[in-house]
């Protein structure tokens, strides 16, 4: 499994529509081929925060989203609103919870 986690900084004016962004960008990627989940959040700790939390079944299904127009408009789009650069990480994932949790 990949594992994706992002976050990029509102500002006050735009933090509606980023936050619009965000949930339209989500409920489309899960709609595709491969992805196992993908959530858009406000940080609880700091409002101005928005973190995305993705799962995919495997790097040629991230390659795929990051190919369709919509997913780099939806970059395009919050690297102009953001004050900030977004920040993204990319992990291969093992899921351990049945270890774990045993």
């Amino acid at each position: 499994m990949i594992l994706i986690t992002g976050q990029v900084i509102m500002t006050p004016e735009n933090a509606t529509g980023m936050i619009a962004l965000g949930a339209e960008h989500s409920a489309r990627s899960r709609g595709e081929a491969g992805c196992l989940a993908h959530h858009c959040h406000v940080d609880v700790e700091d409002a101005m925060r928005l973190v995305f939390v993705e799962e995919w079944e495997s790097v040629d299904a991230v390659r795929a989203h990051f190919a369709v127009p919509a997913s780099a408009s939806f970059v395009a789009e919050m690297r102009a609103l953001s004050p900030e650069e977004p920040v993204i990480r990319i992990y291969a994932a093992e899921d351990v919870t049945a270890k774990l949790m045993a």
